[in-house]
């Protein structure tokens, strides 16, 4: 394996974590970068980097932002974001993944991509459905703010740096595994 086939996979996988806090804006990023040349699509992505993939994507990720600050709406909107994060995690990972066969390629995709950004959806669907039932809704603002402020910081880390943002999501990780386990101790204890 190449080095930059290596970074392809972390970029993938960075790309996969953001998508897990919001859905669009890691697509929109990807989508910027490809148009600026700052990273290189895989030849069956390009139209990602076209102007209305940007316009549409900007679009969606400026209504995905604000309809989670609805509070009923944003419980709502995660069960449908859930598997969407799956498809886009698996999306991003193909688009950016270089030198590899095609089955190489889509296995990654599906397993670090999908598998990544599902997971991450999961725990961020989870810790809203508990702030909403904790505190009838009003916490969610923060939490919302909070997943949008991290998929952008993913997405930059991803894009520029794809070393830095592979350990953010070893990072991110260790972080979900000590809060269930925390959670199961707990309910053990009960």
């Amino acid at each position: 394996m190449t080095p930059e086939t290596i970074i392809s996979i972390f970029l993938g996988i960075g790309l996969s974590a953001s998508v897990g806090f919001r859905v669009f804006l890691p697509l929109f990023a990807l989508s910027l970068a490809g148009y600026y040349n700052i990273i290189p699509l895989n030849e069956n992505w390009h139209w990602v980097a076209s102007s209305s993939a940007i316009i549409t994507l900007g679009i969606a990720t400026l209504l995905e932002i604000f309809a989670y600050y609805i509070p009923w709406f944003d419980n709502l909107l995660d069960t449908i974001a859930i598997p969407l994060a799956a498809i886009a995690g698996t999306a991003v990972m193909v688009s950016t993944i270089a030198d590899l066969s095609p089955v190489t390629t889509w296995a990654l995709a599906i397993i670090a991509g999908g598998g990544t950004a599902s997971t991450i959806k999961g725990t961020t669907a989870s810790a809203r459905l508990t702030s909403t039932a904790t505190t009838a809704g009003i916490a969610n603002p923060v939490i919302s703010t909070v997943e949008t402020g991290t998929s952008m910081v993913m997405s930059a880390f991803s894009i520029f740096l794809p070393i830095v943002a592979i350990i953010l999501v070893v990072l991110i990780f260790i972080a979900i595994r000590k809060m269930y386990k925390s959670i199961f101790t707990k309910s053990k204890k009960v």
